[in-house]
């Protein structure tokens, strides 16, 4: 599976602040803060053990782009596991309340997978959900 992620959002100060929020909740922490005088940068979340995987939130250009890319032009699917039924609800509480748009309420959906749903400020469908 994956080692890291990362996406590139048009603000990353208040982007940040958003994924800090709906990311606690599901027991996923701010480990690093690379922000630079011109508002560019990166943060890097994760739980904090050893080589577990990450979630990157940058803004600028990564050095991968090539001519014609840009951020926040075609929305991702991020779809983050979470510990609890009680955390997908925070999640999706917490992200509200932070200004993302709600895009599927907390429930039970594909059988037993409990998840819930956010549109971030740049259109990304950001997803937790549990088994059980």
């Amino acid at each position: 599976m994956f080692d890291h992620v990362g996406v590139v959002f048009d603000d990353l100060k208040r982007s940040g602040v958003l994924y800090a929020a709906i990311l606690q909740e599901i027991g996923i922490k701010l480990l690093e803060d690379h922000t630079q005088p011109d508002r560019t940068g990166w943060l890097v979340f994760g739980t904090g053990a050893s080589e577990a995987p990450f979630f990157v939130v940058a803004a600028g250009r990564p050095s991968f782009w090539r001519e014609g890319h840009v951020s926040a032009k075609s929305p991702v699917h991020l779809a983050f596991r979470a510990p609890s039924r009680s955390a997908v609800d925070k999640f999706h509480a917490v992200g509200l309340r932070h200004g993302a748009t709600d895009n599927g309420k907390p429930g039970v959906r594909r059988g037993w997978y409990y998840c819930a749903f956010l549109l971030d400020y740049d259109g990304n469908n950001v997803e937790a959900g549990v088994y059980g």
